[in-house]
């Protein structure tokens, strides 16, 4: 394996100025990543407030109960047990819980989460535990219910667990019968390529899958298998044993309600005026929580001194909400800008773990932090990588390309167009193009004479140019095809280059599955991009394999 720092655009400016010009964007953050007095104060902040937090040893109960179940390796047994110590920090992260685990980027930050807490853990002398949290809560199921897999025959396939319009529940109560994952599974199956591994690799999934009532249950078992054994513990958002733990920060954020949107449209002006676009919307009049009722999750809003959602389905005075948080703390969860706060009560949380977008509208978040007396932890960017087969590598090499020339689409399909063009030695594209232009030459002079004869002649001379010279075009675009065919497998190739490396114009990371890879290198590839070293800051690295 060979890893070789690559540059890749995030297209989040403010995440890349975090990145790279830290003192620019520092005003909206809680620390330099890249500087270890950064890190020795958090961890000091963190030791002098431990009574802001929800009670230690409640949240670890509750976690040992769920990790029991869905991810049960000694290894995380014993992060918990040290987690249970005052003084021990966390790494966080998270991530929907995507169809298989979703897209290469949950593997991904899963790794940087462990890499990073042991590297915090090396350096500040002190446990750290990394901590996985499952956005469980999320009710968007067409972001979840599917995953992408490239076919040998270089189709992007989806494969998908549809469901019909209806009340949009949190993910992790929504159920996924036998029927529909065996479905999937069966679509896999008849997707990867045949391999060595594939036969146990499918029995591997089909027995998490079976044992798993939903897409959260079944995201928790997967990552437990495959990172259980390096200490990674697994937390699902809508547990509602967890709810009820949290119900202090939700009723500190109903009363400062005013204040938290005040906060998030303060910072949301601070960096547009900074030349920023901030990533998420600060809606007027937002409460940034959600209600479930009857099934449906509701995002609230505060209309005429009521919480109301868009249709009016429920209506809460203050004091209302607050009583219904007391008696049904499962009925809330957070929105994208108030659960890093919710995560930073219920965890010790040293640093966390995000992507570039989740960097850019967690700068939104800093003022609110301080509102409800706390602090933004670190954040730390996933480390990113594009893995490149060795027949691909072959196939670039073969044609001179350059990851800069894959990465831009535009500049990819030049490249592609001139070789196929070089392929024409009859130079038959040039000829047809000299043709028309001979053609029009001897016809334009002609056309000129046309109307001395009869004035009608002239439109129809320049009728009849169009469709000589459109015939002239067919048989061109006919000969072009047949070009292509008889060089179909360097097309393939360039398509297989492309398809590959951005599928859908987008990273590899955030389209493919990892089963693929498995399928194809086997069931420790998960270790050994493990072994791929550290990257504090995230940036984008190749791996040859």
């Amino acid at each position: 394996m060979n890893v070789v720092q690559e540059p890749l655009q995030s297209g989040q400016p403010l995440a890349e100025s975090y990145v790279s010009d830290y003192q620019r964007v520092e005003r909206f953050y809680g620390g330099n990543p890249a500087d270890e007095r950064s890190w020795m104060a958090r961890l000091q902040w963190l030791d002098q407030t431990e009574r802001l937090r929800a009670e230690r040893k409640e949240v670890v109960d509750r976690l040992r109960q769920y990790n029991e179940r869905f991810n049960p390796d000694a290894a995380v047994a014993e992060a918990l047990n040290k987690l249970e110590q005052p003084g021990t920090a966390v790494i966080a992260g998270g991530q929907q819980s995507g169809l298989f685990t979703g897209p290469l980027l949950v593997i991904y930050k899963a790794i940087t989460i462990i890499k990073a807490a042991e590297q915090a853990s090396s350096m500040l002398g002190r446990d750290v535990v990394p901590v996985f949290w499952i956005a469980g809560e999320d009710h968007d199921w067409d972001e979840v219910n599917h995953t992408y897999v490239l076919s040998p025959d270089l189709e992007i396939s989806r494969i998908r667990i549809p469901r019909e319009e209806g009340p949009r529940g949190p993910v992790s109560q929504t159920p996924v019968s036998e029927e529909e994952w065996s479905s999937a599974a069966r679509e896999l199956e008849q997707l990867l390529p045949d391999s060595e591994f594939k036969g146990d690799l499918l029995q591997h999934l089909r027995d998490a899958l079976n044992a798993s009532a939903s897409l959260t249950e079944a995201f928790a078992r997967l990552l437990g298998a495959w990172f259980g054994k390096y200490g990674l513990v697994l937390l699902d958002s809508a547990d509602p044993a967890l709810r009820r733990l949290e119900m202090p920060m939700f009723e500190a954020m109903i009363r400062s309600n005013d204040e938290l949107e005040s906060a998030y449209q303060a910072a949301s002006r601070e960096i547009a005026a900074k030349g920023y676009l901030p990533q998420a919307e600060v809606a007027e009049g937002g409460a940034n929580l959600f209600y479930i009722s009857q099934g449906e999750r509701l995002l609230l809003f505060k209309r005429d001194g009521r919480y109301v959602d868009r249709k009016g389905s429920v209506a809460f005075t203050p004091d209302q909400l607050i009583a219904e948080l007391h008696s049904h703390p499962e009925r809330f969860s957070n929105n994208v800008l108030t659960r890093p706060v919710m995560q930073d009560y219920l965890l010790p949380v040293l640093g966390s773990v995000l992507g570039n977008g989740e960097i850019a509208y967690w700068g939104l978040t800093g003022q609110a932090f301080e509102q409800l007396g706390l602090r933004m932890p670190i954040l730390l960017p996933r480390m990113s990588f594009t893995i490149v087969d060795g027949t691909l590598q072959k196939h670039m090499d073969k044609y001179g390309l350059a990851w800069e020339d894959v990465m831009d689409p535009a500049a990819f399909g030049r490249i592609k167009a001139e070789w196929l063009r070089r392929q024409d030695k009859l130079r038959l594209d040039e000829q047809f193009e000299e043709m028309k232009q001979a053609f029009a030459g001897m016809y334009d002079p002609l056309l000129e004479q046309l109307a001395s004869v009869e004035k009608g002649l002239l439109k129809l001379g320049d009728t009849n140019k169009a469709k000589i010279i459109a015939q002239i075009d067919f048989m061109q675009a006919r000969v072009k095809d047949a070009l292509a065919r008889s060089n179909e497998a360097g097309l393939r190739q360039f398509d297989r280059i492309e398809l590959s490396l951005f599928p859908q114009h987008k990273p590899q990371e955030r389209v493919f599955n990892i089963f693929a890879y498995i399928n194809r290198y086997g069931f420790d590839w998960i270790d050994r991009l493990m072994e791929v070293p550290y990257e504090l800051m995230g940036q984008h690295r190749m791996i040859y394999a």
